[in-house]
């Protein structure tokens, strides 16, 4: 079974590299969405997250507001820093079993989608690391449309993220991003069909 790693900054485009890839026939986990998943209600590292940051990033009904708890945590790097020691060894453990169960399935690829798989020491976990870039012009312009986020936060946000030529230098493949879809897509199939 061949694990594929895709990872890159904020905006630069993994998730649509990854569903291309899930188009294409891989079977795809996301690191995020697991990593969502640890903050339900009284679950050990809710209870851990909400004891390090306080009940402030709690929405009424008691979830962790992950927008309130975000703000918090890009803006202050040991805050940053904390989360991550309390959700990565989770998540990794997580991401472990997933692909060992998919291995026992005989998938023949997995896709594993994750934003900080460099940062996180996540690599072991994949045989080849995938990193897509875009200049940071093209980022800013995505994401305030997409996500309705300013100029600032976009900024503050790529800011606390290794820098893309630090992840590129360890990447088996880098996938420029800033180009049409249609182009994209077929750079990823050319990609897909030389795998091993």
């Amino acid at each position: 079974m061949l694990v594929i790693g895709i990872t890159g900054n904020f905006g630069t485009g993994k998730t649509t590299v990854s569903q291309m890839l899930a188009e294409l026939g891989a079977v795809l986990i996301n690191a995020d969405e697991l990593g969502h998943e640890l903050y339900q209600p009284n679950s050990p590292a809710y209870r851990e997250v909400v004891a390090a940051f306080g009940k402030s990033i709690l929405k009424p009904d008691g979830e962790i507001d992950r927008h309130k708890l975000g703000q918090l945590v890009f803006d202050d790097a040991t805050a940053l820093t904390r989360l991550n020691q309390i959700t990565h060894p989770r998540i990794y453990k997580i991401v472990q079993q997933k692909i060992e169960e998919y291995r026992q399935h005989g998938v023949k690829v997995v896709a594993l989608e994750a934003a900080l798989l460099i940062e996180a020491g996540w690599t072991p976990l994949v045989n080849q690391v995938w990193v897509t870039t875009a200049p940071e012009a093209t980022i800013i312009k995505r994401l305030k449309s997409s996500r309705g986020l300013t100029e600032e936060q976009i900024q503050t946000r790529l800011r606390s993220q290794m820098p893309q030529e630090e992840k590129a230098k360890q990447a088996d493949v880098v996938i420029n991003t800033d180009c049409p879809m249609d182009e994209l897509k077929a750079k990823v199939a050319e990609l897909w069909h030389s795998l091993p």
